[in-house]
């Protein structure tokens, strides 16, 4: 039988649920006590052990040696802590928050004295992680299983207003619609659950939980039940946060007993990889599937941190992260603080691009140079007997060869994904194997994406400043000798930023660039891989780099530049950095930055623009372009649009109240409150315009309503920025494509107010 993959904790019992070839079954744990621990002076320790010991919630407490912090580890020291065992798991954070509060104002100890450790971990984590279990969930032989692991789901989905209302007279089951009496649906979802007995429950909304049960209760269904046995409970409130200065919103989460609940409307990773991605951060982090299906991509990177830090290196996890930045002169702050490297792209239509870029830098400088919060100025190089450690170029800080923590951490996600990516390009695969490496490989890709920027985040338990100053500053390096190398080779860069870089050859007979890509390869110690070939790329300019402002603002400067438009110019004025769309040679297009990339834009307006872009391909000419416009203009006027293309999709950052511009974000809400739907700052708002120019309610209508006309201009200056967007590296702004449009009289001059 394999480790049990779900838990349930209620009243000091824990019950673990294991997966069989017929379904599952559980066992009942009751001597199972969660520890925290407490640091500090041998008079600090004592007077807490010997107040701890009256504490209802205090089951033991005992002395034990663990690692602090990765420096204590990184030089096999270690110190004593006051180890807490309690009752029940809820009560860990409780006691942590009376330790930090009135017993130390008591005791009238200075900050800093007392310092709690392993205090916010997630009950399953913790409980895993306590127990050496690895809650991976599997059934039968692991030869035999597909992407899911042999798991069995049910997906649950309702629309907003019949959760708003929770009326569950209509909702779907796989896919499958099912209506009817509040009774009729309770029923067929049992029935549903009987046959397939899901090990994971797939629902649309978390709130689906209580709703059902409810409906159930009334309608006298006593059997029904979401779980393998009756019950259900809320496991953690809804709140809003605030995260790299965008809002977001957590909704409430439930447990039901020997199921998982995967939260479609609060699972990142669900939407990015599927279960398969899920399943593999469950097996590289230790985190039960419930938690990694609601955790993020920095939850999901912690916890792997402290699984490897705890077992690997006896390192606690602190509540709170006490290394403070160090002392810098002003010249290694001004270095410390440039950042990545990027090249500014040029304005305008290149022929013959090349796209390159490195296979995970950044993870990847960190893996090659050590990078690691306890190698980063340890002073003494602690791998090679003694030694002088290595500096980091420009900022000289010391680097010593030990191993460190953090390449330890990603080295083993970095062999998985070459390897996934080496066998989804050689390997004729089953579809089935194809899907799952590639779900995994996408899940890899998230966390790895996240590693650097979470060493410069403030509350990273194994973050520090200095390794995200390091890691940007051998970045540097390598992106100079790749552009030095590559122009001693025949070939100019046309716009780079970070880790990818685009090139055209600037003489007639260039090196091949493999070779030079090899060349770098070999010199820098990572990939530098040949990510696709176009036949033309697009640099879109900065909106603000014309010679005026607002929707009339001439780009005249863009042509300016002394050759034409349709080609690369070295003089073009400043291109907003990854905004560029183009063709490759296999005839796809790739778009990013502009609108059809936007998850705001309304269907109807990106699906216009890929059509503007595919003009453009085949014609070369901007006034073809404007035709295409035109006729796009003239289905929206004549109404042959369906309301559903026309939806913006936006997220909130406040409550109703809390603005004070009658946006149609407000009216938006103003719809949803009318509706009883409540809207969090970090969700969505899907609405229609259709009156821009109505104050209140009447501006928009919510995606669900019905909707029998639209604002017909609003939405027709926003096909003419999507068209300015793909013109624009062309010379044409807004004005010139008024001026177009005027002359063929097309549409009238107040058209193209700004939406700004």
């Amino acid at each position: 039988m394999t480790d049990p993959y779900t838990f349930e904790f209620e009243d000091g019992l824990v019950r673990e649920w294991n997966l069989t070839e017929e379904g599952a079954t559980f066992r009942e744990v009751e001597d199972y006590q969660p520890s925290m621990f407490v640091s500090g002076s041998e008079d600090v320790l004592s007077s807490l052990e010997e107040r701890l010991r009256s504490d209802p919630k205090v089951a033991a407490t005992a002395r034990e040696r663990w690692a602090t912090d990765l420096h204590e580890s990184h030089v096999d020291e270690r110190s004593e802590l006051l180890r807490v065992s309690l009752e029940r798991v809820g009560e860990v954070r409780t006691l942590a928050r009376e330790l930090r509060g009135d017993a130390l104002e008591s005791e009238r100890y200075a900050p800093g004295t007392v310092r709690l450790y392993d205090v916010d971990l997630d009950p399953g984590f913790r409980y895993c992680l306590d127990n050496g279990i690895d809650p991976t969930p599997e059934r039968g032989s692991r030869a035999m299983l597909g992407p899911d692991r042999g798991l069995r789901t049910l997906e649950i989905e309702i629309d907003e207003p019949g959760l708003a209302t929770e009326d569950v007279s209509e909702l779907r089951l796989d896919g499958d619609l099912v209506s009817g009496d509040p009774e009729d649906v309770c029923w067929s979802i049992g029935r549903r659950l009987d046959r397939i007995d899901p090990d994971v429950l797939v629902l649309s909304h978390g709130e689906l939980v209580p709703v059902l049960e409810s409906a159930a209760a009334e309608a006298g269904l006593e059997a029904f039940h979401l779980g393998r046995l009756p019950g259900w409970r809320r496991v953690a409130g809804s709140n809003t946060y605030e995260s790299y200065g965008s809002v977001g919103h957590s909704p409430a989460r439930y447990r039901v007993p020997g199921r998982a609940i995967v939260d479609r409307s609060n699972s990142f990773l669900w939407h990015q990889s599927g279960l398969a991605g899920l399943l593999y951060m469950v097996e590289k982090t230790g985190r039960p599937l419930q938690e990694v299906a609601w955790g993020s991509i920095g939850t999901l990177l912690t916890s792997r941190q402290i699984r490897f830090a705890r077992t690997e290196h006896d390192v606690l996890a602190p509540q709170n992260k006490w290394e403070p930045e160090r002392f810098k002169d002003v010249s290694t702050l001004h270095a410390g603080d440039r950042g990545g490297f990027t090249f500014s792209p040029e304005v305008g239509l290149h022929e013959d691009v090349h796209e390159i870029d490195f296979a995970s830098l950044y993870p990847r400088i960190i893996c090659q140079q050590n990078v690691s919060p306890e190698t980063i100025g340890c002073g003494r190089d602690h791998g090679s007997n003694g030694t002088e450690p290595s500096t980091v170029p420009e900022l000289e800080y010391d680097r010593c060869s030990k191993p460190g923590f953090l390449p330890e951490v990603l080295t083993p996600l970095l062999n998985d994904r070459s390897g996934m990516k080496r066998q989804l390009e050689s390997d004729p695969l089953a579809d089935d194997e194809a899907r799952r490496l590639r779900a995994e490989s996408g899940a890899i890709k998230w966390v790895l994406v996240s590693c650097f920027g979470y060493q410069g985040y403030r509350n990273a338990k194994f973050g520090r400043i200095e390794c995200h100053e390091a890691i940007n500053a051998y970045a540097r390096d390598i992106a100079l000798e790749a552009k030095a190398r590559l122009e001693d080779g025949g070939w100019h860069i046309v716009h780079g930023i970070v880790d990818s870089l685009w090139v055209t050859a600037c003489v007639d007979d260039p090196e091949p660039l493999e070779d030079v890509t090899q060349d770098i390869s070999s010199s820098v110690g990572i990939e530098l891989e040949h990510d696709g070939r176009y036949e033309w790329v697009c640099f879109v300019p900065l909106r603000e780099s014309g010679t005026g402002s607002g929707p009339d603002a001439s780009s005249n400067s863009r042509s300016r530049s002394g050759s034409s438009p349709l080609s690369h110019s070295g003089s073009a004025p400043s291109g907003a950095l990854n905004k560029y769309f183009g063709k490759r040679t296999d005839g796809t297009y790739k778009f990013r930055g502009i609108e059809t990339r936007r998850r705001s834009t309304p269907e109807f307006v990106a699906e216009s623009q890929r059509e503007f872009v595919e003009v453009l391909d085949g014609e070369r000419d901007p006034a073809a372009v404007c035709e295409t416009l035109e006729k796009r203009i003239g289905k929206l006027r004549r109404g042959a649009v369906d309301p559903g293309q026309l939806v913006h999709t936006k997220r909130i950052s406040r409550r109703l109240g809390a603005y004070s511009r009658r946006t149609q974000t407000v009216a938006a809400l103003e719809r949803y409150d009318r509706h009883g739907i409540d809207r969090h700052p970090g969700q969505s708002v899907e609405y229609v315009v259709v009156d821009d120019d109505a104050d209140g309610l009447g501006r928009v209508r919510l995606a669900f309503e019905d909707c029998s006309s639209v604002d017909d201009d609003y939405y027709t200056s926003l096909l003419v920025r999507a068209c300015e967007s793909v013109l624009s590296p062309l010379g044409w702004d807004r004005r010139r494509i008024r001026e177009h449009l005027r002359d063929g009289r097309t549409v009238r001059l107040s058209t193209f107010t700004s939406t700004d």
